[in-house]
């Protein structure tokens, strides 16, 4: 055997046999494969934190008074809010979990091994050698941009799914915060500091 088609054959079983090694690359939207384990439903939404309305007197108003400008004022904003917190349970949405990014390099290695075996079958057998290494070089550079590609839509998809749960996180806590103006420009129009 000439040492080119030597070079060639141990090329091509290399080439083969570190292709056995690697992974076939997962798409980034495709789920990931069931385990063994039973997956437990997710916690329910825990509900919002709601900081407590201190309201000080500044018109030397007495307890009784106090309480009834506090309840008149809450009746009032639960009016013009449409919603009583006392009667109804502020909860946030879970937040959904971000795909992984999939930079592991596997795309790289599949590039690499792929054109080596195009690059020694495509060129002469005196040159296969050579073939191998040009279309190992190009397959991995080929590899790297296809992983980079998936990566950064991966990571756009990830953004835009904390948008979303931003904005129902926001809309989630509209209500409340419409509650607490109303009642907090009653209290102040009755001559209250609010705290």
């Amino acid at each position: 055997m000439s040492g080119s088609i030597r070079y060639a054959v141990i090329s091509v079983a290399a080439a083969l046999a570190l292709g056995g090694c690697v992974v076939a690359p997962r798409s980034a939207y495709e789920p990931m494969p069931a385990r063994a384990h039973v997956r437990m439903p997710p916690p329910p939404p825990a509900p919002v934190a709601q900081a407590a309305m201190y309201f000080y007197p500044e018109r030397g108003q007495d307890a009784e008074r106090q309480e009834r400008d506090r309840y008149e004022c809450y009746r009032w904003a639960v009016g013009q809010s449409g919603f009583d917190p006392g009667m109804t349970r502020v909860t946030l949405p879970p937040p959904s979990r971000p795909l992984p990014s999939g930079r592991d390099g596997a795309d790289v290695a599949a590039g690499a091994v792929t054109g080596a075996v195009i690059g020694s079958i495509a060129s002469s057998p005196r040159h296969s050698g050579d073939g191998a290494i040009i279309g190992a070089i190009f397959g991995a550079a080929l590899g790297a941009i296809s992983q980079e590609s998936r990566a950064q839509a991966v990571e756009r998809a990830n953004a835009a799914r904390e948008q979303r749960d931003e904005a129902a996180r926001q809309a989630a806590q509209a209500p409340l915060g419409d509650f607490r103006r109303a009642m907090g420009a009653c209290m102040l129009g009755r001559g209250y500091r609010i705290g």
